[in-house]
């Protein structure tokens, strides 16, 4: 099969890439506008006055949104066991525990190494106890001993952060005044580090960066370090007695249903980018744009089959998950991009 290159999407790609390094964040035709959002997108009211919204799960279980972020906090008793540290929700985390219990935190989980889910973790009070897993421990400890021009979380304003107390390899189960939490480490998928959080008694279980519910993935799958075991995940998430998901980001709790259609949109992809492999002619590309500049012909080889994917996948997915015409030419390309090298 043949494909004719879209010259204007060559143009726009030169053009994303310098204002990209000028500091801005995506390159939009803007004269076109997002897809409507489907109703599985939409989300709780924040309330404007405050910023944040909280929520029970249910027995002491709480979650906490600002409609972009979110996640879960758990009254005990004997004190607030806090999962993460989001710097866009930042002090309102507090506020928001204010709302419903006045016990101090005293635990504190990280989900993940990454700053945009942790780095305002010093808000909480110094002698909370800090639970992770090794890797996440390792990572920051790496961190903390380079020196760096911008610190830790810098791009959402955060600061370096509490290491992990408590460390642990691949389960392990918190218990505070008869609550409890259940960690564990089923692999690489975001991140390395990246760990399930479950509680049994509410059927809760948290994954951060993976699931979105109501939304496709994040740009190129979140950035996913291991895009298979990002895949994977999907079966590790289904095996667990859940009833409330939180993925750390968006507007809303999600449910095994939402799950099950994040699975649906992985499988489609994956099998949309091979098929768009088969489909687009690298030798054809290259009569179109010639040979003499490999680093252009294989850009527009990657976007030729980029596109095949799109055309594939837009069709069935377009207001059926909230941003399918924003990202899924990111996710085509780091499916095909795991083909090819992974």
């Amino acid at each position: 099969m043949k494909r004719t290159i879209n010259h204007k999407r060559i143009i726009n790609l030169f053009l994303f890439s310098f204002l990209l390094f000028s500091g801005c964040d995506k390159l939009n035709d803007t004269s076109k506008e997002p897809a409507p959002l489907p109703e599985i997108s939409q989300g709780p009211q924040i309330p404007q006055d405050k910023g944040y919204l909280v929520q029970e799960l249910g027995s002491g279980l709480f979650w906490i949104t600002n409609g972009v972020y979110q996640s879960i906090f758990l009254t005990t008793g004997s004190g607030v066991i806090a999962v993460d540290a989001p710097p866009g929700i930042g002090e309102n985390y507090l506020k928001g525990i204010a709302e419903v219990t006045d016990e101090k935190v005293t635990h504190v989980i990280y989900s993940h190494p990454h700053a945009d889910h942790i780095s305002a973790a010093k808000m909480f009070p110094p002698d909370a106890i800090y639970i992770a897993h090794e890797e996440t421990f390792r990572i920051l400890s790496e961190r903390e001993k380079v020196e760096r021009k911008y610190p830790f979380g810098y791009f959402s304003g955060g600061a370096p952060v509490p290491l992990p107390t408590v460390t642990f390899s691949t389960d392990y189960v918190l218990e505070v005044g008869g609550q409890v939490l259940e960690l564990s480490y089923r692999g690489l998928n975001h991140e390395p580090g990246n760990i399930f959080i479950y509680a049994p008694e509410q059927k809760v279980l948290m994954l951060v960066d993976v699931i979105d519910p109501g939304w496709i993935p994040f740009k190129s799958l979140a950035h996913a370090d291991n895009t298979f075991g990002y895949i994977k995940a999907f079966d590790e998430v289904m095996s667990f007695d859940f009833d409330i998901f939180i993925g750390g980001h968006l507007n809303r709790p999600g449910t095994r249903e939402d799950v099950e259609l994040h699975g649906e949109y992985m499988s489609d992809l994956e099998e949309s980018a091979a098929m768009a492999i088969g489909a687009v002619s690298f030798s054809n590309i290259g009569k179109e744009v010639g040979f003499a500049n490999p680093y252009f012909l294989f850009d527009s080889y990657l976007d030729a089959v980029a596109e095949e994917c799109v055309d594939l996948m837009l069709p069935k997915w377009t207001g059926k998950l909230g941003g399918a015409d924003v990202f899924t030419f990111d996710n085509c390309s780091q499916m095909i991009s795991s083909l090819r090298l992974e």
